[in-house]
């Protein structure tokens, strides 16, 4: 999987649909730092324990550096920056149940826009699966050879008794 590079001084607006949403009860947000534990925990059981450990150093700057999609007092959705690596969006997941409504666009732009504020002139999004989605949503732009990128060699859990 490849990275895309996006240009965050020509951020497209997503105001409006942001609006749409939060109308439909969706609230988007950093978490706190007393829901750690739980936004963690979620994101272990929906997208595995190596994006929670992603989620997990993002805990440690301030502010914050995810955000979470919420309705009804459930998560449903996260994104986070400078997590993997500093300029890096990403990791980024919705519910199944809850896909194809934008969700994943506001996490998206409410993290760029957070990386924006900081000073960046440009994010890379790393390891892409979705590269129609991000080309479509921030005009983001393969990097050429960028693959395997920076996960090269990533350790993986292997069983207790492999030999």
């Amino acid at each position: 999987m490849q990275d895309m590079l996006v240009k965050l001084y020509e951020l497209p607006d997503y105001g409006s649909l942001k609006k749409e949403l939060e109308i439909c009860g969706f609230v988007f947000r950093r978490p706190l730092a007393a829901e750690k534990t739980i936004t963690l925990e979620w994101v272990s059981k929906n997208f595995g324990s190596g994006w929670a450990s992603e989620v997990d150093v993002s805990f440690s700057y301030q502010p914050i550096s995810t955000y979470i999609a919420i309705i009804e007092n459930k998560i449903i959705g996260f994104a986070c920056y400078d997590a993997a690596y500093r300029n890096f969006f990403g990791p980024t997941g919705v519910d199944e149940k809850c896909r194809g409504k934008g969700i994943g666009k506001i996490l998206l732009m409410e993290c760029l826009a957070a990386m924006r504020e900081q000073g960046y002139a440009y994010a890379i999004i790393g390891g892409v699966g979705p590269a129609e989605f991000y080309s479509k949503a921030v005009r983001a732009e393969l990097i050429e050879g960028s693959n395997p990128g920076v996960y090269k060699g990533i350790l993986s859990k292997v069983p207790h008794d492999a030999k």
